[in-house]
């Protein structure tokens, strides 16, 4: 069965996010590309399907990567760098994006040729500001109309390179990941306003620990002749994106705490705490500007929907369109179904709180993990139990969620640990 009943329910207890599977992305890679001896230990990580998208990645470029089961769920890495570069490869990114977008560059670095493929939503996921660097640069690619599966050759060398930031910081980190690796200086430069940049800044602090020194101003970005990637050891922090559904069940009169999280770190989606915050103000009208949070934007909605008086609008979101799901069709819908009051726009929402949902509904995921949990914490303010179907989209980034809500007394019927 791929549907489940979720009651509604009070949640309580005390939860400990899962790792941040950005910050795992971005260690793994780049433990993978130290040529040092040593070996680097990657701690605290889970095997989410992006997450195994990456690492079976950066084995077919030549990474020996060794899995150590932790005590707590979570897993132990143990990564030898990349030796050398090989003829051909297959990357199979599933539905990460992080994965293709992150690797297409490192596997020109690598490889002098790579086939890379992926399903559902990800196979159309643009890849237009590569194809304008590989014409540029005279790198061969191809695809099919547009679409995954790609097969580049060719390589990267050192020089400027000038690219969009409107799109997804993804492009910017990958290139951020492979340039070090001509060991000579390169600049990247914006030509727009750049969005998602504390992306860009996480992937900016983990080259940093992996020997990578990158200069920025955030309309540039230098890399130094002379980088060489080092081996570390390095322990994931819990993750804000994951936490944030958490903290909003919290903000709904759910009795959850949070646990583990890192006070000073720099992912961007520790927004949601200044948000949060922003609704128990007079204010009746709230603006939220997404283009550096899109990842929030569907647990936000569930926040905004239930706060009767109030009016949320959510701006500058257009880009959720090309998610896993188009994530402002998809919250809107779902939440719509069950009593909420959400008008689309062309790159936003327009959502008018109320005190409760009703439920009593089938809804679904869209094969979206992030619609799929913003629904669960939705359950827990409706009157009436909701029938959620492909509620196993979780496990593209976090596999234990529907475990993890039933420890905190979530009720669920038809879940089966074993999908």
């Amino acid at each position: 069965m791929n549907s489940i009943v979720i009651k509604p329910t009070k949640l309580k207890g005390v939860i400990t996010p899962p790792p941040s599977k950005s910050l795992s992305h971005r260690a793994i890679i780049s433990a993978s590309l130290s040529k040092e001896k040593e070996i680097s230990i990657i701690d605290n990580v889970i095997l989410s399907e992006d997450i195994k998208a990456t690492i079976n990645g950066m084995k077919s470029l030549g990474a020996e990567i060794e899995i150590i089961n932790n005590w707590n769920n979570s897993y132990k890495l143990h990564i030898g760098g990349i030796r050398e570069k090989i003829e051909y490869a297959e990357i199979d990114c599933k539905e990460s994006g992080s994965t293709l977008r992150f690797l297409i560059p490192i596997a020109l670095m690598l490889t002098k040729s790579c086939k890379f493929s992926g399903r559902g939503k990800l196979v159309e996921r643009p890849l237009d500001l590569y194809y304008q660097i590989f014409d540029e640069k005279n790198i061969k690619y191809k695809n099919i109309k547009g679409n995954l599966p790609l097969t580049i050759s060719g390589k990267l060398k050192e020089g400027s390179y000038k690219i969009s930031g409107q799109i997804s910081s993804q492009f910017i980190s990958g290139l951020l990941f492979a340039l070090p690796l001509t060991k000579k200086e390169s600049v990247i430069t914006i030509t727009d306003k750049m969005e998602s940049a504390p992306y860009v800044d996480l992937t900016i602090e983990i080259l940093k620990r992996f020997g990578i020194n990158i200069e920025s101003n955030y309309r540039q970005y230098i890399v130094r002749a002379g980088s060489q990637y080092k081996s570390s050891s390095y322990t994931v922090e819990a993750d804000y994106s994951q936490a944030a559904f958490y903290l909003v069940a919290k903000a709904l009169g759910n009795d959850v705490e949070c646990v583990g999280l890192n006070e000073d770190s720099l992912q961007g989606d520790k927004e949601i705490l200044n948000i949060i915050e922003r609704y128990t103000s007079n204010a009746q009208e709230i603006i939220i500007d997404a283009s550096q949070i899109p990842d929030l934007v569907p647990i936000i909605t569930v926040l905004a929907s239930l706060q009767k008086g109030k009016v949320t609008r959510i701006i500058n979101a257009q880009r959720l369109r090309i998610k896993e799901s188009d994530r402002l069709k998809a919250i809107s819908t779902e939440m719509n179904k069950i009593g909420g009051e959400i008008e689309e726009s062309k790159d936003g929402l327009y959502i008018v709180g109320k005190e409760n949902l009703k439920g009593k509904t089938r809804v679904n995921s869209w094969n979206d993990h992030r619609i799929a949990m913003s629904l669960a914490i939705a359950a827990t303010k409706c009157k009436d139990e909701i029938i959620l179907e492909n509620y196993q989209a979780v496990n593209k980034s976090y596999p234990g969620f529907w475990n993890d809500y039933m420890t905190l007394g979530g009720l669920l019927n038809g879940f089966n640990m074993g999908k």
